[in-house]
């Protein structure tokens, strides 16, 4: 079977391959970007729903903000960040012991008051959430306010999370909301990026494995086709990544093997306002209820008086009625109210402390040759940490071009 060749493949379609092939194509590289699923995006995931008018809802990532420098460089040139919309701000609330409560009701302030000079000295370098923030914010702020609100940012137990890689300090564009979304939601950023000039995206595109001839790359695709290339960027998880690399660079796949994922089900509810009686929120940080968080989309008025929430459970734990039970419980309506109920499933890193090791180790044995790794599992989950990676790797295969 004969095969195609280009200059670049990425594997991957979420914000770190795409902005990894965008980088690629704006410096006239020959760029085709394979993505297994019939979208791009990942987890930045909006959700129409289609018997409500395309009514839209966050499925995965909720928010962008001006301290996100890479991503507004890129929203500038494809034209996008004109179109940067405000959100209401609106406040989280706890959901514990069956009720919604206020932040301000967890919150231990003499505890507080004795513990934060601590995050001014002590580094974050090799300590877990657990340790840095236990210390810095006492144990009890952490048990009954801060650990649950860490695990909502992550959509996972954050104890043994890096530190460092939770929130990353980055410079503010003051010029630029602070928080923003887009009209038709964050969807909206990956499909504009996908139709930059010089780059094609193949959506449905399975790869099955990576190999090497002739100081080219060799990509199979499940469906038996085969494609090779000069310089190739794998933007996939880290368990997904293991297998690709363990042809092509056997060190490196050792290096981040160990490194596992969380699984996510997100429940996507809209509503009606007369069919729900809850004031409007920002979301709700689970201490104690069976879900880890949840959004609404109250920041966006909807002038058919409509309503959003996402839900996020732990990944395989309960089932589609338990989940909508208890996301209606936390709502105080009835399981029958929703206009329209949908799911979805994410996929997020489980780091650990120590992951930074683990990344310096791999980036020695890729740090010669023509492939780079991206992801959400690099610098930290955020949008901004993915590209911050697909940039650096872009500037290791490709130089000043």
């Amino acid at each position: 079977m004969s095969s195609q060749h280009h200059q670049h493949i990425v594997i991957g379609g979420g914000i770190s391959g795409l902005s990894s092939a965008y980088y690629a194509a704006r410096a006239g590289v020959d760029t085709v970007l394979l993505e297994r699923e019939q979208r791009v995006g990942g987890c930045m995931h909006t959700h129409n729903f289609s018997e409500l008018d395309h009514f839209w809802v966050e499925a995965g990532s909720h928010s962008c903000f001006n301290s996100y420098g890479n991503l507004l460089d890129i929203l500038e040139d494809i034209g996008l960040l004109q179109r940067a919309t405000p959100k209401e701000k609106q406040a989280y609330k706890l959901w514990r012991g069956g009720k919604r409560k206020s932040i301000l009701s967890a919150l231990h302030v003499a505890e507080l008051v004795l513990s934060i000079p601590q995050l001014f000295w002590q580094s974050k370098s090799n300590c877990s959430v657990l340790e840095y923030y236990g210390r810095g914010l006492g144990k009890r702020n952490y048990r009954d306010l801060f650990g649950p609100a860490f695990r909502s940012v992550v959509c996972q137990t954050a104890d043994e999370f890096p530190a460092e890689a939770l929130f990353r300090k980055k410079p503010r564009r003051k010029e630029v909301l602070r928080n923003f979304t887009m009209p038709n939601g964050l969807s909206e950023i990956p499909a504009t990026i996908a139709k930059t000039p010089g780059m094609r995206v193949e959506l449905g595109q399975a790869v099955s494995a990576v190999g090497s001839h002739n100081s080219h790359f060799v990509i199979q695709r499940e469906d038996g086709c085969e494609y090779t290339c000069d310089y190739l960027t794998l933007a996939v998880p880290p368990d997904i990544a293991v297998p690709l690399l363990r042809d092509i660079a056997p060190s490196a796949a050792n290096a981040v093997g160990d490194i596992g994922m969380a699984e996510i089900d997100t429940l996507l509810l809209a509503f009606y306002e007369f069919d729900i009686p809850t004031d409007k929120m920002a979301g709700l940080i689970s201490i104690d209820g069976p879900f880890l968080s949840a959004v609404s989309r109250d920041f966006m008025a909807d002038e058919q008086q409509r309503r959003g929430f996402a839900f996020h459970f732990p990944g395989g734990r309960y089932e589609a009625a338990e989940r909508i039970k208890a996301a209606c419980d936390a709502l105080d309506v009835a399981p029958d109210k929703p206009a329209a109920i949908a799911h979805s499933k994410n996929r997020l890193p489980s780091l650990r402390k120590g992951h930074q090791q683990l990344i310096d180790r791999l980036d020695q044995e890729l740090v010669s040759r023509p492939l780079a790794t991206t992801g959400n599992w690099f610098l930290g989950v955020s949008i901004e940490d993915c590209i911050t990676r697909s940039r650096k790797e872009h500037a290791r295969l490709f130089g000043s071009r």
